[in-house]
C-alpha cells in the first residue's frame, strides 16, 4: 500500500514563485520546491508570502492552507487560489522571482481503494488535490467537477483528460450539481471508490449518497489551522470515534467515520 503520508522537513523554508497566471476565476501559483519531498496526493502546505505577509494592520498573520494541485517531477508545485481575502489576494498577487515561504506536505492524503474504480469529485477550488489525484490514477479514474459558472470551470483545462463538468448556473456542462453527476456515475459504476474535496454541502451530499449505497468514500475537509501540525488544535471536527485534528488526522476523512460532513469549521 502507498504511504498517505510524506513528511515535512522541520521549519519554514522560501521558495521562488516561478510562475503566476489568471485562471478563469482563479489564480494558479507555481513555486520551485526541488529541495522538498514529493508530496501524496491531498496533502496540503502553509504558505505566506516572503513579503509584505502582515504589512496591512498585522494582517494577514497566519499562513494559510492549501492543498496542492500538481507536484512534478522536476520539483515545481502548483497551488489553485481563489482570493477571497486578505491572505489569499497577498498570494494571488505574488510575482515570479519573489519568495514564498512553505510548510510541508503535512496531513494524511488520499489512499488507495484496491480493486475498486476511483470516482474522484471536486467542487469549486476543492479540484485542486482532484487534480494530483487524477494525476496519479491516470485513465482508470473517472473525474466529475463541479463549479459555478463557465468563468471557473476554467480549471477543468488543467486536467490531462477532459472531465465531466456541472455549473451551478449551466453555462458549461451539465446544469446543476456535480453529485447528480456522481450519482449516475455509481449507477454505471456499483465496484466504485469515491474521493472527493469541496464545500460542505457537496461533501454532504457525497457521503450520504455513498452511505446509501455502501460506496467506500474518502473526503478531504478543510479547516482554519494556524499551525498545520497539531499544536494549536484549530482544526478539530469531531467524528465518529470523538474529535480529530484535520492537520494531523487528515484532512483525508473516511467518509464512513462522519455522522456528517457539515462539521464546524470544515469546508472550503
Amino acid at each position: 500500500m502507498t504511504e498517505r503520508r510524506t513528511l515535512a522537513p522541520l521549519g519554514r523554508r522560501t521558495v521562488p514563485v516561478v510562475g503566476n497566471e489568471a485562471l478563469g476565476g482563479y489564480r494558479l501559483i507555481s513555486v520551485d520546491d526541488r529541495d522538498g519531498p514529493h508530496p501524496r496526493p491531498g496533502q496540503f502546505y502553509m504558505l505566506s508570502t516572503d513579503r509584505l505577509w502582515g504589512a496591512d494592520g498585522e494582517r494577514p498573520y497566519l499562513p494559510r492552507a492549501f492543498s496542492h494541485a500538481r507536484a512534478r517531477e522536476d520539483g515545481r508545485l502548483d497551488f489553485l487560489l481563489e482570493a477571497v481575502g486578505p491572505g489569499t489576494a497577498r498570494l494571488a498577487g505574488v510575482a515570479p522571482g519573489e519568495g514564498l515561504g512553505l510548510v510541508g506536505p503535512l496531513g494524511l492524503g488520499f489512499a488507495p481503494a484496491a480493486g475498486r474504480r476511483p470516482v474522484a469529485v471536486g467542487g469549486g477550488i476543492g479540484a485542486a488535490p482532484i487534480l494530483c489525484l487524477s494525476d496519479e490514477l491516470g485513465a482508470q479514474a473517472t473525474v466529475l467537477l463541479g463549479f459555478r459558472s463557465e468563468r471557473f470551470a476554467e480549471a477543468a483545462r488543467l486536467f490531462r483528460a477532459a472531465p465531466e463538468v456541472a455549473t451551478d448556473d449551466g453555462s458549461v456542462g451539465r446544469h446543476g450539481l456535480v453529485t447528480e453527476l456522481l450519482r449516475e456515475a455509481l449507477d454505471r459504476e456499483p465496484d466504485a471508490a469515491v474521493f472527493a474535496c469541496g464545500p460542505p454541502p457537496m461533501l454532504e451530499a457525497v457521503r450520504a449518497l455513498c452511505a446509501e449505497r455502501d460506496v467506500p468514500a474518502q473526503l478531504a475537509l478543510e479547516s482554519g489551522m494556524a499551525c498545520g501540525y497539531g499544536a494549536c488544535f484549530g482544526c478539530v471536527v469531531p467524528t465518529r470515534g470523538g474529535y480529530v485534528r484535520l492537520c494531523v488526522d487528515g484532512p483525508v476523512l473516511d467518509a464512513a467515520e462522519l455522522e456528517s460532513a457539515l462539521v464546524p469549521g470544515a469546508g472550503h
